[in-house]
Parts: structure tokens; sequence; C-alpha cells
């Protein structure tokens, strides 16, 4: 009477070891980096932010109908406005950003009237930011970049 096998030959065992490994070799990279892509989508998101608060704030200034508006209010919040767009002072209370809860650095520097919000964690902030420049002129609209190659 033939012996019946009772479990796994040491060959079996060794080529699951062999293919886990592999799996996890190939799987764990992709996992690895998903604080980058975090971080850039956290700054398109802030992108966005900033893009939506300047366009409400210009409906606010265009609704007023008063060219010499200098500041609007918007949910409870005085944005001062310049050329009708908010200024570069209060581009982050326009977009709701908090650098403590959104885990960001704001640096509005009035005299280049440029606002730049960093994301924090990231490799070279500088080149994980939005930049928002505030309307130079009358008819002129706001620049705003976003930049995720640092992320």
């Amino acid at each position: 009477m033939p012996k019946q096998q009772q479990g796994f030959t040491m060959i079996e065992l060794v080529m699951v070891i062999v293919i886990l490994g592999i799996l996890a070799a190939v799987a764990l990279p992709r996992f690895y980096d998903l604080q980058t892509d975090a971080r850039k989508a956290k700054a398109q998101g802030i992108y966005g932010s900033v893009r939506s608060a300047s366009a409400i704030a210009h409906s606010a200034y265009l609704v007023s109908n008063d060219a010499t508006t200098a500041s609007v209010t918007i949910e409870g919040q005085s944005i001062t406005l310049a050329y009708g767009y908010p200024d570069a002072a209060s581009i982050s209370v326009a977009a709701n950003l908090n650098a403590t809860n959104d885990n960001v650095t704001i640096d509005p520097t009035t005299t280049a009237k440029t606002s730049v919000v960093s994301v924090n964690g990231a490799t070279t902030p500088a080149s994980c930011a939005v930049t928002y420049v505030e309307a130079a002129s009358a008819g002129a609209s706001p620049t705003i970049t976003v930049v995720t190659t640092g992320c």
C-alpha cells in the first residue's frame, strides 16, 4: 500500500516564499511613494482653493458695483482687495487656509505683492508650492501658479 503524502514538500514551501518575496519587491515601492503623491495632490488642492477664492472675491467686488471698494466680506472674513482681487496678504484668508491645520507654510510678501503657500514635508518646499501674485493694475487678474516637482 503506497504511503499518503501529508503536508507540503520543502520545494513547495521554498517556491511560495520566493513568490511572496518577488511580490513584496514589486509592490512595496508603489506603496512607499504615496507620500509624494499625497503632497502633490495637496498642492493641487490648494491651487484650486486659491483660484476659487480669488474668483469669488472678484465676483463680490463686481456685485458691489463700486470701483473704489477696498475690501469685501465673505463668510464673515474681510478680504482686502487689489484692483478687485484679493491682495497677497489676504489670499490665505480668502482661501480659508490655516498653516497649522493644513500643515502648510504661508509666506505673504507684501512688498513683492506675492504670497507663497508651501506644503510641509516636501523634499524641496519651494518646489511644492502655490504662488499667488496679486493683480498689478486695473483690468489685470492675479497670477496663480502651482509647482509640484519637489513634492
